[in-house]
């Protein structure tokens, strides 16, 4: 019956195992690292998809946005605005967006995109459930200065089927925007709560100025 409730929910499977518990059985569902041997079929997906996403940057996180795993391009891109070496790791890639010794400097139409990101954040949620770490991990980027109070106004610029990210270099501006791919049908916690974000440049224009970009001995 928890079973058949839970799925008619879609309650997801961390708080499933709760569920289990707090009805006095077992938890159902594993909950182990991406790098135990039973994850290692999507931990070899993984890393191909990764390694064929180069130039561009490609990103594992876990379900609060937390940084698993990246290609060589993710680090080399924000390299390149910032020194990620001076922020401590686990790296959280909104908190890495919204914080303005970060990314935040660079990111063009501000408000709009802090907008975005924060409604992705909600929208995102595993399973549509909002809990306790993702309405903290909201909390925390709606105290960084300079974040819109009201999520519902604004407006997208352009005709675009999706709102890009805008980064602000000396030279140019270029725009990024993602796809998230998840692992089907997950049997484990990790396995459903990891994503990989995808970025790709928004326009021939933008892939030209990145493939340039990352080109350069200096970060112009």
């Amino acid at each position: 019956m928890i079973i058949d409730i839970a799925d008619a929910l879609q309650i997801p499977l961390r708080e499933r195992n709760a569920i289990f518990l707090a009805a006095g059985y077992a938890p159902v569902y594993r909950d182990e690292p991406l790098d135990a041997p039973s994850m290692q079929s999507i931990d070899r997906a993984v890393g191909r998809m990764l390694r064929q996403h180069e130039p561009f940057p490609a990103i594992v996180m876990d379900r609060y946005w937390n940084v698993i795993d990246t290609n060589r391009s993710a680090p080399a891109f924000f390299n390149r605005f910032i020194d990620l070496s001076l922020r401590p790791k686990p790296r959280n890639l909104l908190h890495l967006m919204f914080d303005p010794e970060g990314m935040q400097p660079f990111l063009m139409h501000w408000e709009e995109t802090a907008r975005s990101l924060l409604s992705r954040a909600r929208r995102e949620a595993i399973g549509h459930v909002s809990d306790e770490g993702t309405q903290m991990l909201i909390t925390e980027l709606m105290a960084y200065p300079d974040v819109p109070q009201d999520l519902h106004s604004g407006s997208v610029s352009d005709a675009l089927p999706m709102i890009p990210l805008r980064f602000r270099t000396e030279r140019h501006s270029l725009s990024l925007f993602s796809m998230i791919t998840t692992v089907g049908t997950p049997q484990t916690v990790a396995a459903e709560e990891m994503r990989i974000e995808t970025m790709f440049p928004a326009d021939e224009e933008s892939e030209n100025i990145y493939l340039d970009f990352m080109s350069r001995n200096d970060a112009g």
